[in-house]
């Protein structure tokens, strides 16, 4: 069930302008796809639109907005189905990151990653999805979680709420959609050299502390190019995935947790533990 390529598939990418959005947009257009672009930040949309026509590939509309925003999504999506009634793939790439303990985050952190990561995607999969289905050509829905959203990292709780609730709509969707054809994969990337990477927010966290430094070159260095998150998504499609690896460290991860849930407990106290002491110094230092 579901579709098995991109190839003459009129795909939406949201997160266009850059890191896995971007090379997820070029990789479908190298494949044979035709493009459906939008993200934030209009510049770099503009930029990937035109490094993708530029290789040969085919941009079918391309719009700067905030997925946030449910208004501005519908209206995307009523201008894309006025020219093409249905499309046959949506990706949800776009999603911010911020981390942090209980104590530093404000309420301000938790809306911002639950808005972005869960409902900006909940507002693309509502007005795009459905006319999937009457279409009745099935497609496939991609939607990227996080490592944060199969395991319990530390210093995650805001952005787990965003990357959880994602996973939780899409194993509900992966049985929902199966009857119409839609296949649904849950991306679940690690560590990925890409701008958010090197721009999470830390809140209450001096980053100029040694310590901290250590650990997010530690971090930086296990990452991923985008483009192998790229091509873990179009195999995802084509061997009808629905957790889609980007890592093997992630996918051991995970198994190990499900497995043996006492020692993952006891690595992830352990982890725990240490980030608390990294903030402690943190704290000294400032």
């Amino acid at each position: 069930m579901g579709r098995k390529t991109v190839r003459g598939a009129k795909t939406l990418v949201t997160g266009a302008a850059s890191g896995i959005g971007r090379a997820t947009a070029v990789a479908v257009a190298e494949a044979g796809g035709e493009l459906v672009l939008t993200d934030i930040n209009a510049a770099g949309l503009a930029e990937t639109e035109e490094l993708i026509r530029a290789r040969g590939g085919v941009v079918l509309a391309s719009r700067a907005l905030d997925i946030t925003d449910y208004e501005a999504v519908a209206a995307f999506a009523e201008a894309v189905h006025a020219e093409h009634p249905s499309l046959d793939v949506v990706m949800n790439v776009a999603g911010h990151s911020i981390w942090g303990t209980v104590e530093n985050l404000e309420h301000q952190h938790w809306r911002r990653m639950v808005d972005v990561n869960l409902m900006g995607p909940i507002h693309v999969i509502e007005t795009f999805v459905p006319a999937m289905v009457r279409a009745g050509k099935g497609g496939a829905l991609v939607n990227v979680s996080s490592a944060a959203g199969l395991i319990a990292l530390p210093w995650h709780a805001a952005y787990s709420a965003g990357k959880y609730g994602i996973r939780g709509v899409s194993e509900v969707l992966r049985f929902d959609l199966e009857t119409h054809g839609i296949s649904v994969h849950l991306v679940t990337p690690g560590a990925v050299n890409t701008p958010l990477v090197h721009s999470v927010e830390l809140v209450g966290i001096d980053r100029s502390e040694p310590r901290v430094e250590r650990l997010a070159k530690r971090f930086t260095k296990h990452a991923v190019p985008p483009e192998r998150v790229a091509q873990a998504i179009l195999k995802g499609i084509e061997h009808n995935r629905f957790i889609v690896y980007t890592s093997p460290d992630i996918r051991f991860a995970y198994w190990w947790a499900r497995k043996f849930a006492l020692p993952y407990e006891l690595v992830i106290r352990q982890m725990s533990a240490r980030f608390n002491r990294l903030l402690t110094a943190s704290r000294a230092g400032s």
